[in-house]
């Protein structure tokens, strides 16, 4: 078994592209969610709407946190089933409302850990909104830097990074409805 990542050409929803990050150092997944873009986007650059991104229901104690500008920073705090819980979150690189938000992920304190002076050395995610028949079409790009060593990205898709970030995005449909 390979914990190398492969790339496909496909539309189905959820499906990697061949147009994402370079070939084994990312994955890109689409979905096409049941609302206008600026539902997407405030879902994503709101606090109050971010909720989602931890699944866990209004009333757990703790807010998400936005500072929507280019080089301040989002945070969560996840809870797992496991009854592990961590920060994490992302320092904005672009913002192009309702079209395009890129980050470096990773939270200071929390996991993965992410320096802000050094942004340039962690993954960095790019989420896409385009208007689409049934709504919006989100595309989430996920991609290490071209200095990461391959050992260290075979790590991260071996601690299951894909799977995560798919499971994340699952939950943003529900959270629109």
């Amino acid at each position: 078994m390979t914990s190398e990542p492969t790339t496909q050409s496909s539309t189905r929803p959820g499906a990697e592209s061949a147009t994402g990050p370079a070939a084994g150092r990312g994955f890109t997944m689409t979905r096409v969610l049941p609302a206008p873009r600026d539902a997407v986007w405030a879902a994503w650059t709101e606090p109050e709407k971010l909720r989602w991104f931890a699944g866990v229901e209004p009333g757990v104690d703790f807010e998400p946190s936005v500072d929507l500008r280019v080089g301040g920073a989002w945070r969560v705090h996840l809870y797992q089933p496991d009854g592990v819980d961590y920060f994490t979150g992302g320092i904005y690189q672009e913002i192009v409302p309702d079209e395009r938000l890129v980050f470096a992920w990773g939270a200071v304190g929390g996991w993965p850990e992410l320096d802000p002076s050094r942004v340039d050395e962690v993954p960095v995610v790019t989420i896409e909104l385009a208007d689409g028949a049934d709504g919006t079409v989100m595309t989430t790009s996920f991609g290490f830097v071209d200095t990461m060593p391959d050992a260290d990205v075979a790590k991260w898709f071996a601690l299951g990074i894909r799977a995560g970030w798919s499971d994340t995005i699952d939950r943003l449909a529900p959270a629109l409805a």
